[in-house]
Parts: C-alpha cells; structure tokens; sequence
C-alpha cells in the first residue's frame, strides 16, 4: 500500500515512553512543557498520543513476577500504570482533552472525532503502547508515527551498552522489521526500539514512522509537524526519508 499523504489535516500519533515522562529530573517542568507542546499541535491537526509504563511499571511487574502473577495479570497492572501516567500529561494539556484516557482503540479513534488531542495508555494484555499508537494510526490513515523515545535514535545495537554502537538515521520496513524479529521478545515490561506488532501492522499500510529522543522538545516538534528531524526514520521502501 503507498504512505499516506502528508496533507494538513491528515492525523498524527504518538507514543511517548514512560521513561521520557518520568526522570526523575525536572519531571514536572517537562510534563509542563510537553503538554503545551501537543496542545498547540493538537490545535493544527488531529493528533493522539500513547503513554508508556517505562520504569515505574517496570517495578511493579517485578514484584508481581515475585509474587508469582501470571502474564496477562502482570500485563493489565502494566496497562494500569500507563493509564496513570496518560490522566497526568491529559489533565496538565486540559480541555478538550478528556481527562479520563479513552480505554481502547475504538474509543480513541471516536475521541479524535471531538477533541484534539486525544491521550490514552494501553488499552489490553498483549499490547504495548507501541501497538495501541499504531493500530490507532492506521484506524486513522495517519501521515506518520512518532516514537519519542529515551535514545536520540535506532542504532543497530545498544548504545548504551556499545560504544561502537552504529547509528541508523533512515531504513526501510523490510530492514526495520527484520531488526525487530533478531532482537524481539515477549516479556510484559520490556524495553525494544519498537513493538513488532505495531510495526507490522504501519509497515502492512505505509505509515512512516520517525523515532527520535522524546525529551529534545524542539526535535520532536520537527518530526511531529513534518519537517526534518535528528533521528531516525523508517519508511516503505523506495520511499524518501523524512
């Protein structure tokens, strides 16, 4: 299928990481400036945003593993917590973003028809937030998705871990998927560059997906309205990169 077109009042999704909204460094301030953020993007074009776990969930999944909690039960505590964290960016942006998140993907594709933006976390057992921002884009023939993620891009192997760690600043859905399925794995609470469900499911409609670092608030703009970002895109193949 061809990408979507870019047109102005095409919508726009994206998945915030809960490790980009909580730091424990000038938490507040971000959030702050992050609602502000989309509120004025939210105000040129139909854009909703997911909202991850990131560490918090991370340490209550650990505890619920210990107690010995099945996957789909530690699944719904991490979907819980995303709620949680999706109520405190909506309730800082305001009306008319719903303070209470939609609860599933038909929800906030109905939201998107009222409000601008719509702001959600996960929505059931299986799916990441990742997944959820995707399937939502290609519900609603989106012109792009932005990962704002805690790495400022896709490397072909953990930086944080690898000095030498290539940075990869554009490829296409074959490559990208073929990353996700070597690195991939199915633990609630995990941390990769994506989730292959969602990235299936944007590759299946030619939906350009940009990652870049979700705490360089300019950057993130950039990517959000279009223009040309620091970070990494992924596009169908003979495509032109962002």
């Amino acid at each position: 299928m061809a990408g979507r077109s870019d047109a102005a009042s095409s919508p726009i999704v994206v998945s915030v990481g809960g490790s980009v909204l909580l730091q424990e460094d000038r938490d507040a301030a971000f959030v702050g400036d992050l609602a502000e953020l989309l509120r004025r993007v939210g105000r040129s074009r139909p854009t909703v945003v997911t909202v991850g776990g990131g560490r918090t969930a991370r340490e209550y999944l650990r505890l619920g593993a210990e107690l010995g909690l099945t996957h789909v039960e530690l699944d719904e505590i991490g979907i819980d917590i995303t709620r949680l964290h999706a109520r405190l960016l909506a309730g800082r942006i305001g009306l008319p973003t719903a303070s209470h998140p939609p609860l599933s993907v038909r929800e906030a594709v109905e939201a998107l028809r009222h409000a601008s933006p719509v702001v959600l976390g996960g929505t059931e057992p299986g799916h990441t937030t990742d997944a959820v921002a995707s399937l939502i884009a290609v519900r609603v023939r989106a012109a792009r998705v932005v990962n704002a993620t805690d790495v400022d891009a896709l490397y072909d192997s953990d930086p944080r871990l690898n000095p030498g760690a290539r940075r990869l600043e554009s490829l296409d859905w074959p490559e990208f998927l073929a990353m996700l399925r070597r690195d991939a794995g199915g633990a609630p609470g995990a941390n990769y560059p994506f989730d292959r469900l969602g990235a299936e499911a944007l590759a299946r409609a030619g939906i350009p997906l940009a990652i870049v670092a979700g705490r360089d608030l300019p950057n993130l703009e950039k990517a959000l309205v279009g223009e040309r970002f620091a970070g990494t895109s992924v596009r169908p193949r003979g495509g032109e990169a962002s």
